[in-house]
């Protein structure tokens, strides 16, 4: 009697748990997709998630601009309470965010579909091998400022791109002068170290048929070691397994090179740091960038995206011992690279873009070039589909390089930019005495600026100069900067003067460059160490 007592609570806890998962949606479902959730939607739906899962803790990473707290969900079978957890903890950490745009509002939605239908469970899938942090929401600040939404295909209604300074969050990789991007930065990627990261958006460019597009880092400055397994192996993976276990096409994100010859190729963006997923793999780590194609109607992009994530998922659970030793060797390697002699290596400066072996099947559409009132050319896309087999210029390959040192000094008083590197976990000294020493110094012949404001700045869009070796003394409290450090690529690409995307271009080095003074000469304050100073050395 007790047994037949027992099975019947047993059926009755699995009938109303199904229940109570059923009946907690989403507003896109609730919708039948027509309408996406607002902040207060998304906080009462995980507030009832967390309620009644064991796996699950919330941490806030940043207060935005306007004062939304940013939460991250931290997720496992025991979810860790701290990073310090994880000294000892096999696991793998897998980062995922949306909503970076906040009217692209698929990954938004599809994450909170994710967590409920793993999470909820009471073995949940994946937990066993891997922890994930979820943020839903990455822009609250633009989240609730609806207005018609610039895809046709639903919602109608949709958030703005930018936050709440007027900044695009995915252009803040490298000069992280945004609160949500410094808490991603110092309260996740420095504290928790995920081996993967994830941005969650929505394009709208070429006409095609694949609802999901996707990415790996795109810079070569990055661990190629770990670009060449993400594009051979572990991209081609997940997308076979989207196509064969939940039916949903998936091709590398990109536009046609010409859109009114689309047999010409396809290409991505390019290799900025200042886009996440490019940051992310500078700091020898996994990163994918998931554009949902915007063509297609909502519902099919929020279960692109959800499926999408559950297929790289179930990689990462495969592979996780994998990928985790990977991304170790990778910072091995860059540590020691200087130590093995610096000169057998280089970083890049300009690039060209390749094309990679194998060509790539997109399904599209015969196109026509139509004059608008305005007189500007648009291309429309016709009825008619047509498969193009096209080049995939996806390898972009240094053209001028520069040879990698030993560190870099920098003056004691330069504070903005020591501050900058300490936020973004890169290891900094200061001498404890003064230093007489050989380097290399880069004098500046000429510098010109965008005289268009982009995102807050008259960017440095060209610089020339030349390096030139010198002695120079440098004081007790100059800053060094080691290569001798997993770091050191990002440290590389922020202070090299003539990086097309680092602190210089961001204006940072400005006050030294401008002839205020009347000085006939202007030397960038970054130094070149051709040698690692052997003297006293404190870690700032």
């Amino acid at each position: 009697m007790k047994k037949i007592i027992g099975c019947l609570i047993i059926s009755a806890f699995t009938a109303a748990f199904a229940f109570s998962q059923e009946a907690l949606q989403t507003v896109a479902e609730k919708s039948g997709f027509t309408e996406t959730s607002l902040l207060k939607d998304v906080a009462e739906f995980m507030d009832t998630v967390q309620k009644r899962s064991p796996h699950m803790r919330r941490e806030i990473i940043a207060t935005s601009p306007e004062g939304h707290e940013i939460d991250m969900f931290i997720i496992g079978n025991p979810p860790p309470s701290s990073p310090r957890d994880l000294r000892l903890d096999s696991r793998m950490v897998v980062y995922i965010q949306a909503n970076i745009h906040a009217g692209e509002v698929e990954g938004k939605e599809a994450v909170m579909m994710l967590m409920r239908d793993l999470f909820l469970k009471e073995n949940p899938e994946f937990l066993d091998r891997l922890i994930l942090l979820i943020v839903p929401v990455f822009n609250p600040d633009g989240n609730d400022k609806l207005g018609r939404n610039r895809r046709d295909n639903g919602p109608e209604l949709a958030g703005v791109r930018y936050n709440g300074q007027n900044l695009d969050l995915n252009r803040d990789g490298i000069k992280m002068e945004s609160p949500e991007v410094t808490g991603l930065i110092t309260r996740v990627l420095n504290r928790w170290d995920p081996v993967l990261f994830v941005d969650c958006h929505t394009t709208n460019g070429s006409f095609h048929e694949e609802p999901v597009t996707y990415a790996w880092p795109l810079n070569p400055n990055g661990d190629m070691e770990l670009i060449r397994y993400m594009r051979e192996t572990m991209m081609p993976a997940v997308r076979d397994h989207l196509k064969n276990q939940h039916g949903v096409l998936s091709i590398p994100y990109g536009n046609f090179m010409d859109p009114v010859e689309p047999e010409k190729g396809w290409r991505p963006a390019g290799p900025e740091a200042r886009y996440l997923t490019n940051y992310v793999g500078l700091r020898n780590r996994f990163s994918i960038l998931l554009e949902n194609y915007a063509y297609a109607n909502f519902k099919t992009r929020v279960w692109g995206n959800y499926y999408f994530l559950m297929s790289v998922l179930a990689y990462c659970h495969t592979h996780h011992e994998e990928i985790k030793a990977m991304a170790a060797a990778a910072d091995a390697r860059t540590t020691s690279r200087v130590l093995n002699g610096a000169d057998t290596d280089s970083f890049g400066l300009e690039f060209e873009l390749k094309t990679l072996d194998e060509p790539i099947g997109i399904l599209g559409y015969e196109t026509k070039v139509l004059t608008d009132e305005e007189g500007r050319r648009r291309v429309h896309r016709t009825g008619i589909r047509r498969t193009y087999t096209v080049p995939l210029y996806y390898d972009y390959q240094p053209v001028r390089s520069i040879p990698f040192r030993a560190g870099y000094f920098l003056p004691g008083t330069i504070s903005n930019v020591i501050g900058k590197l300490k936020d973004h976990g890169i290891l900094v000294e200061r001498l404890d005495d003064s230093l007489s020493v050989e380097v290399e110094s880069f004098r500046v012949s000429k510098i010109e600026n965008s005289g268009r404001l982009y995102q807050g700045h008259y960017m440095n869009t060209r610089v020339e100069g030349e390096w030139t070796r010198e002695v120079r003394t440098f004081p007790k409290g100059t800053f060094f900067i080691t290569m001798a450090q997993p770091l050191a690529d990002l440290a590389v690409y922020m202070l090299e003067p003539e990086c097309p995307d680092g602190l210089l271009v961001w204006n940072y080095f400005d006050s030294f460059l401008a002839l205020q003074w009347g000085r006939g000469e202007l030397t960038v304050p970054v130094f070149r160490a051709l040698e690692k100073p052997s003297i006293r050395k404190t870690v700032f």
